[in-house]
């Protein structure tokens, strides 16, 4: 189900439904009256939706979504020119599975929804992990390697910086996307790793992905970390799918040309 205001949107969007997931049934919405309608005729298994709509707004009509007969676990996600500082602001809802912003492009987004409809391994693509729990490393470190990733572990954020420094001035800097906690037992936080690769080695977010883990739900805290330069957020606890999926959009957004 597509659900924007934008006539041309929603054709751009199920154009890419189209073309990644042979023989779709796109469901085209203009509000969310219609989007009521197309849900009490049948559950959806994929909900895209704008933040402002005609009649109202989609982050409400992500609650009315999950409160719909079978779904609940559905992924519904918020596409809009505006999600970056939406998800900074902590303005999205539990309700909302993921966010994508129109300013990454239409090849950006055929990758993203890629992502869930049909998702694909980036064979030796290389995550490099800090986490200083075992219990948490073996566990997250097998839900990567279950789609094809390379994970190489670090428990403390010393020892990362330590391998990106036998890297600086490398073609190959090291790894292609970094995940961390961001409480860490050593002197330094996953906050701290974030800042060093992006102000002291000057790693953009397109070189070097940053996914931050947190179980913090403090919003004032996980906009820090947004604005601070992660890409994304994990929150705890992990669920597979979720982390996977922002994993692998990541890494192919990091290999897409920049729209002009």
């Amino acid at each position: 189900m597509v659900v924007d205001g934008s006539k041309l949107v929603r054709k751009l969007i199920a154009d890419v439904l189209v073309r990644e997931v042979p023989g779709v049934e796109v469901v085209a919405c203009e509000s969310v009256a219609q989007a009521r309608e197309a849900l009490a005729n049948g559950p959806v298994d994929l909900v895209t939706t704008a933040i402002g709509l005609p009649d109202g707004d989609g982050i409400a009509l992500a609650h009315t979504v999950r409160e719909a007969a079978g779904q609940k676990y559905v992924p519904i996600i918020v596409v809009s020119g505006d999600a970056q500082s939406h998800l900074e602001s902590r303005a999205f809802t539990e309700d909302v599975t993921d966010y994508f912003d129109k300013g990454l492009g239409h090849a950006a987004l055929a990758a993203f929804i890629r992502g869930y409809v049909h998702p694909e391994p980036i064979p030796g693509a290389r995550v490099l992990y800090v986490e200083d729990s075992k219990v948490v490393a073996v566990a997250t470190k097998r839900m990567l390697e279950r789609h094809g990733l390379k994970v190489l572990h670090f428990i403390g954020v010393e020892e990362a910086l330590a391998h990106f420094e036998q890297q600086r001035g490398e073609e190959d800097i090291g790894a292609d996307l970094v995940l961390t906690d961001v409480y860490l037992k050593g002197e330094l936080s996953g906050h701290d790793l974030l800042g060093r690769l992006r102000v002291q080695f000057g790693y953009g977010k397109r070189r070097l992905p940053i996914l931050v883990m947190t179980g913090d739900a403090n919003p004032q805290n996980q906009s820090e970390l947004l604005r601070a330069g992660a890409n994304d957020l994990v929150l705890k606890p992990i669920e597979e799918r979720l982390l996977v999926t922002k994993t692998l959009f990541q890494l192919r957004l990091s290999r897409l040309p920049v729209e002009a």
